[in-house]
């Protein structure tokens, strides 16, 4: 009896069978593949953006620091000149670290509140840190002495015949990578205390009194 006809056709069947083995397990590597594919980008997203938000919410809390800071240690001088207002600019901004300090910009003024519950500015100075600097240059404020700043003051501070320390702070944050963020966004924050062992902060002289 001849059995080569179906011993073929058996073989025929085995080799059938191990190609479609082989073409289910090749399957299921583009499978993997394509999943890979759009799972990637996604996780490129999700992990850059957190380090950005991250990194954004850090500077940002640095920033409210710097503004507190900075009415702090205005509000316990009893009077203040440039030496001192530098020596101010730096010790507060320097809170920035170890982001870039040179991105800050610090700004103090004295608001005097008059008998009509009026805010007007007294005197105002601002300060940056040059790159690589040491020590704070003073800058000419954005406000001027004179200015109304009575809806900017919350209304419990607006006490008749006072003065309040405000204070600002502002940092331009531009992201590393850029994949989430696209833009730069601007960090700010303020605080306002008033002047602890003396009536008024002079400033140059000025107000040259209380």
């Amino acid at each position: 009896m001849d059995l080569g006809g179906p011993m073929r056709a058996i073989a025929n069947i085995w080799r059938n069978a191990r190609g479609s083995v082989r073409g289910f397990v090749a399957d299921k590597r583009a499978l993997a593949a394509t999943e890979f594919a759009i799972i990637v980008p996604l996780m490129l997203v999700m992990f850059f953006g957190t380090v950005e938000f991250s990194s954004a919410v850090a500077i940002d809390r640095k920033i409210t620091l710097i503004a507190r800071t900075l009415s702090d240690l205005t509000s316990q001088s009893t009077t203040l000149n440039d030496a001192g207002m530098k020596d101010t600019f730096t010790a507060s901004i320097s809170v920035v670290m170890p982001y870039d300090a040179a991105l800050v910009k610090g700004t103090i003024s004295q608001i005097y509140i008059d008998a009509n519950s009026i805010a007007k500015v007294q005197w105002s100075r601002a300060g940056t840190i040059a790159s690589g600097a040491t020590q704070a240059t003073l800058a000419t404020s954005a406000r001027n002495a004179g200015d109304t700043v009575t809806t900017m003051i919350p209304p419990a501070l607006l006490i008749p015949s006072s003065y309040l320390i405000l204070s600002e702070a502002n940092y331009t944050y531009t992201p590393t990578i850029g994949y989430v963020l696209k833009s730069s966004v601007t960090l700010s924050d303020l605080s306002y205390t008033r002047p602890r062992q003396v009536t008024c902060v002079p400033y140059n002289n000025v107000p040259s009194t209380c």
